[in-house]
């Protein structure tokens, strides 16, 4: 039988980046007592008002068929959001909803680049990256950012990876895994090269409305930049609402159009209850959502008070995320071997670092989504491991 190419593009690029994860989950089903820190999905609850809107809008009907670029009551809300964030005037004509940020990065990808473009990512990126350009047929090409810069991409890194085919760069800002979040400073002068060489620039934002001690800064919210930058964002991580899929793209209006057939031919609407409910958790502050940032931020902070004093592993604060990258190059073994010994010898299951790109090499990626208690604990048997390492080189 014959078969797309779009398959063999995807190769390798899918669920083999999180072997160490699903053995995890195959050892906690199997009966074995494991510490699991290597996924992002929020454990606390969502806010109760977004919850009660899906539930009100259900019983009231709102589950017919939806409009292709995503209800208006949504829309609405997320371009007020923007507007907010930005001082910049957003319209509801400017945004396309989809399903998740992972939708909105391959329906926006997809109608910006194909065979020949490619795609500049900075390197630790997210592990879906790879395959989500590979299935447009451009190119991928990964920009090195570096441990002693805490990973925060540069203007010249980027000046440097152009060529005559590059399209677009693709920023994770705040980064995961990296929990790097981009001055304006530096997103100016990244953005200066975007113009110079008419590049997109295209924004994961996931983690905006998580950062800590830092502000947050978008392409989209600057004036010079507004109309080559695309922001990709939803409520999974901010309102602990991952399994609603609620996403959107906000973006110049001569793009949103475009991007809008494309999402019509994946996904012809979404939910009109999920719209209502993302219209809720936008609209107003709710308290679930401040207390989930401030316990990640006491997380991170109990991480970084736990490895203090080890010798095989280092760390920072992330600047945003919910997310840490612990170095342990100091024990002479890959991310990956450090990951999958770690696993075997104590129970604790992470990301390697390799499963976000080359620059991730010889880290792993701690989620912070587990008490401060139990994270604890798993720093100390991660500092044991790694320090018993370290003293056998």
């Amino acid at each position: 039988m014959r078969y797309a190419s779009i398959s063999g593009r995807l190769a390798g690029l899918g669920s083999d980046k999180w072997a160490v994860h699903i053995e995890g989950r195959r050892r906690i089903a199997a009966g074995t007592d494991m510490i699991m820190l290597s996924i992002g999905e929020p454990d606390l609850p969502p806010p109760a008002a977004v919850l009660d809107a899906a539930t009100d809008a259900m019983r009231g009907g709102r589950t017919k068929y939806a409009d292709g670029q995503g209800e208006r009551s949504a829309r609405s809300a997320i371009a007020a959001m923007l507007t907010r964030r930005s001082g910049l005037q957003v319209g509801d004509r400017d945004v396309v909803c989809m399903s998740g940020t992972q939708h909105g990065i391959f329906a926006t990808l997809a109608t910006l680049v194909e065979e020949g473009d490619e795609v500049l990512v900075p390197d630790p990126f997210y592990a879906t990256y790879e395959g989500v350009i590979a299935a447009t047929g451009a190119k991928f090409v990964s920009v090195p950012t570096l441990p002693e810069d805490n990973f925060h991409l540069t203007a010249a890194a980027v000046e440097r990876a152009v060529t005559p085919r590059t399209r677009v760069l693709l920023l994770n800002n705040p980064s995961n895994p990296t929990g790097a979040v981009l001055t304006a400073e530096e997103i100016d002068a990244i953005g200066e090269v975007c113009i110079r060489h008419d590049l997109w620039i295209v924004c994961d934002e996931v983690y905006a409305a998580m950062t800590y001690g830092v502000e947050f800064h978008s392409p989209f919210d600057r004036p010079r930049l507004r109309d080559r930058s695309v922001s990709v964002a939803s409520i999974s991580k901010s309102h602990a609402l991952p399994g609603f899929r609620c996403g959107w793209a906000a973006c110049p209006p001569d793009l949103a159009p475009r991007l809008t057939l494309v999402v019509e031919t994946m996904l012809f609407g979404s939910q009109p209850f999920l719209a209502d409910a993302t219209a809720v958790a936008l609209a107003t502050d709710h308290p679930e959502v401040a207390t989930l940032r401030d316990t990640f931020l006491l997380r991170a902070q109990a991480v970084v008070a736990a490895l203090e004093g080890s010798h095989g592993v280092r760390t920072h604060m992330p600047e945003g995320g919910m997310f840490m990258f612990l170095d342990v190059r100091p024990t002479g073994l890959s991310g990956v071997d450090f990951a999958w010994k770690l696993l075997e010898e104590e129970h604790v299951v992470v990301m390697p670092g390799e499963s976000f790109g080359p620059g991730g090499g010889g880290h792993v990626r701690v989620a912070l989504t587990v008490d401060v208690d139990v994270i604890t604990e798993a720093c100390g048997r991660i500092a044991a491991l790694a320090d018993a390492l370290a003293d056998a080189r």
